[in-house]
């Protein structure tokens, strides 16, 4: 049999050039496949299904090499992957709830998105009248002496997605915490089947409101690659400057987001202010404060115009000289500090195996970003650090967010000054042709990944997002262990999950 991660390393970069690299399993290589993630020999990138195959997308650590693994499906079941592999249960469950495709030998079968709302079951498969209520929903049990549990939500108090959290707890001490999410759920998946590419290029930038440019790059990738289109330079940096904008102002907002929930309000008093003044350099320079369908498939919407850059130019500044006294002002602050370090430390073997992007991996000490490791235009042209630290904690999360802020700002600088002339936008491809292609960028959170088939008439057949809170979302769990309640939306905060990015 061979060898999973020998087929996958073979595959370095050829996704990159639009050569999607899609190899048919046996029930035997699937379970193959499982295994070797499980033991570390690759990495899940993704699990998702069509109707008539399920795919896992995979990363060689070593090589770098991404490749994607089908088993077609002549039966309503495949092989669990997370039987032996827990970071692919959340998809697995996605998957029995959107296409009724069974994971055999899974522990875990409780459904995920379906939350018995719907009026019909498995909406991307043969959609079927829901014929009788749905049970209620069993959360995992806890035994003990001297236990309680504290329901939280849905509903939340302020301006927050909503999200269940069941906290098993002795005392003040977090023996268990359970999500259920799913209340934001859109039928994003079911919406993409049969639009247009330009459909699908709004759509996506609409499944995580913070992360529009990042599902907009990424989205854009996959249908490039699946049409042989290739966006003009100055398109792919002008994408970067958007990035490295969005990058800014979630790291802004989440550092002073986070001292708030340790009672330090100053904070955000000055974070929030610096935010502000990206958002409206983000308007200015590209019409909308999000950057909202500024990105498309083949270039972008709209260009750089002198006063835009300027604009910008001055945000670089303003940033630069408003933030280091924050910095030092968090950093001098013991009774903040007594509340950050220590509290919620994630360790690094679980950040490896369930593969955690952007600053919880890489606070937790795993060094991977998609800019370096994986490079895509114009990132190889550009220098720049990827901060790591070990600690794993609340306080190295928030001083990865302060040395990502830096770097985008230092990016930003080479990214304007550098910017090259020409087109924004490549001419049409040759026309409408089945294809398939595969998109990964580095948002501010992690990875996103974006698969997309085409059919005969050049509309997308099947379309999957993967937001880096996938894989997040379940070390949440493991972090608050033996930590008091109270302490928790200092970890939930640290970590900024996406409810509506899992919520498909």
């Amino acid at each position: 049999m061979a060898e999973i991660s020998e087929l996958v390393a073979a595959d370095r970069d050829t996704f990159r050039t639009g050569t999607l690299q899609r190899h048919k399993m046996t029930r035997a290589q699937w379970e193959q496949a499982a295994g070797d993630a499980a033991r570390g020999y690759v990495t899940l990138l993704s699990l998702w299904a069509t109707r008539s195959a399920v795919h896992m997308a995979l990363m060689e650590p070593n090589s770098r090499g991404v490749g994607i693994l089908s088993l077609e499906n002549r039966r309503a079941e495949f092989p669990s992957v997370a039987r032996l592999h827990p970071p692919a249960q959340r998809l697995e469950r996605s998957i029995t709830d959107l296409f009724g495709l069974a994971p055999q030998g899974a522990e875990d079968t409780r459904p995920w998105l379906d939350h018995g709302a719907w009026g019909i079951t498995t909406p991307l498969a043969k959609a079927r009248p829901r014929e009788a209520r749905q049970p209620d929903y069993d959360f995992l049990p806890v035994i003990g002496e001297g236990l309680h549990q504290v329901p939280v939500g849905p509903v939340h108090a302020g301006i927050i997605e909503p999200g269940h959290f069941r906290f098993s707890a002795q005392g003040e001490t977090v023996v268990r915490l359970e999500e259920r999410l799913g209340y934001t759920h859109k039928g994003i998946d079911r919406l993409m089947q049969g639009a247009t590419v330009a459909r699908g290029a709004m759509l996506a930038q609409r499944c995580s409101g913070d992360s529009t440019v990042a599902y907009g790059w990424a989205y854009a990738q996959a249908t490039e690659a699946a049409q042989g289109v290739t966006p003009p330079p100055r398109a792919l940096w002008l994408r970067a400057i958007m990035a490295e904008l969005e990058r800014l102002a979630n790291h802004l907002n989440d550092i002073g987001a986070i001292c708030n929930d340790a009672a330090f309000a100053l904070m955000p008093a000055l974070c929030s202010p610096l935010r502000e003044k990206v958002m409206r350099g983000c308007d200015a320079a590209f019409g909308h404060r999000f950057m909202r369908d500024a990105i498309v498939p083949g270039g972008v919407a709209r260009d750089l115009e002198r006063d835009g850059r300027q604009a910008l130019e001055a945000v670089v500044d303003e940033v630069r000289r408003g933030f280091e006294p924050i910095v030092e002002l968090y950093d001098n602050r013991p009774s903040l500090l007594a509340r950050t370090v220590g509290t919620g430390r994630l360790r690094g073997d679980l950040a490896r195996q369930f593969a955690a992007g952007g600053y919880i991996g890489r606070a937790s000490g795993r060094d991977f970003d998609l800019r370096r490791d994986l490079p895509y235009a114009p990132y190889d042209r550009l220098t720049f650090k990827i901060p790591v630290r070990e600690e794993g904690d609340v306080d190295a999360r928030i001083w990865i967010r302060i040395e990502e802020v830096r770097q985008s700002l230092h990016m930003l600088d080479q990214l304007l000054g550098g910017l090259p002339a020409g087109d924004i936008q490549a001419p049409p491809g040759p026309g409408n042709a089945p294809g398939e292609g595969l998109g990964l960028v580095e948002g501010f959170r992690g990875d996103v990944l974006v698969w997309v088939a085409l059919d005969a008439r050049g509309r997308i057949r099947r379309c999957h997002m993967r937001d880096p809170s996938w894989f997040q979302w379940p070390l949440l769990e493991a972090v608050i262990e033996d930590n008091i309640i109270a302490d928790f939306p200092l970890c939930n905060k640290s970590f900024n999950c996406s409810y509506s990015g899992v919520d498909l």
